[in-house]
């Protein structure tokens, strides 16, 4: 994510207290696709199907009841883990959370802090509080950090990789798990409720690769969820990405790719969506808002 919105961050939320974890140093990210989790996984289209323009719905991607905290834990218990040593694996990982006050009356609600609260309770209470889904957040750890199937002290430091520009060290006051959950589910709807922003809805140019040399196209960004995405991992795969998204070449950047194949691996197809088109907008969170509960009327007067 850019070092602008790490910024935009810090300053909204300078009164807000934060959880740290110990530092380590960094580990070399690997570009190619995360490890798979060796649980049943679904069927998963050729990446050729990756439509640049539309890589997830609003609707899975604001769905915060996608997931209860119950599911989360089991889905984190069905996942194959392989930790490095000392190191727990998220179904077994707590942490505890500070609280965070709501930060206007369109952003994220509270977070009530706890004690050793599990990774599921502060997915789903993140999840809940801003306004996304349980399941954006899972994907985002394993595509970010592998930190599902191959957990590791530097993972749960940069477990979403929020504060980490491509061109710059990550910057430590916010790595920690409860840090890197709570400040991405934030980010995602500082997005949505500041969607004026170098990656929105409509067509705008987007790159190969954090090397301006490697180019660059325009893509047709259709919901506010892949804008969100954009803004966040600010790269597209390459054709050679695409053809062969175990190699690809010299220009290749995988992360929106492997978001998209881990969801289909996990949980079914992204652009998936709970209500026919002729519902509400809000119905299906088309912006990110879900339909305002109904107003009780006052039956008129008789005449």
């Amino acid at each position: 994510m850019s070092i602008a919105d790490v910024a935009a961050r810090c300053a909204a939320a300078a009164l807000v207290l934060v959880a740290f974890a110990s530092c380590a140093a960094p580990e070399a990210e690997t570009p190619h696709a995360p490890e798979a989790a060796s649980r049943s996984a679904l069927p998963e289209p050729p990446a050729t199907e990756f439509d640049p323009g539309y890589i997830v719905s609003d609707d899975a991607f604001y769905d915060s009841s996608a997931m209860s905290e119950q599911e989360i834990q089991a889905f984190l218990e069905s996942v194959s883990c392989r930790a490095d040593e000392g190191v727990r694996c998220l179904a077994d990982f707590t942490q505890s959370t500070t609280t965070q006050p709501a930060l206007g009356g369109a952003h994220c609600a509270e977070y009530r802090g706890g004690i050793r609260e599990r990774a599921s309770r502060i997915i789903a209470k993140a999840a809940e509080a801003c306004g996304v889904s349980p399941r954006t957040l899972l994907v985002l750890l394993q595509k970010e950090q592998s930190l599902l199937t191959r957990p590791s002290v530097s993972g749960y430091e940069r477990a979403t990789g929020y504060g980490c520009p491509d061109t710059a060290d990550c910057d430590a006051k916010y790595f920690g798990f409860f840090n890197q959950i709570y400040n991405a589910a934030w980010q995602f709807r500082q997005y949505t409720e500041e969607p004026d922003r170098q990656y929105r809805v409509g067509t705008v140019n987007v790159g190969f690769h954090p090397d301006a040399a490697c180019g660059a196209s325009p893509v047709e960004i259709r919901n506010q969820a892949t804008a969100n995405l954009y803004n966040y991992t600010p790269y597209q795969p390459s054709a050679a990405t695409l053809a062969d998204p175990d190699a690809g070449d010299a220009c290749s950047a995988y992360g929106n790719l492997n978001f998209w194949r881990i969801w289909h691996r996990w949980f079914g197809d992204p652009e998936a969506e709970r209500f026919p088109a002729f519902f509400p907008p809000c119905a299906r969170l088309v912006g990110g808002h879900a339909c305002p509960p109904p107003q009780p009327t006052i039956p008129a007067a008789a005449p």
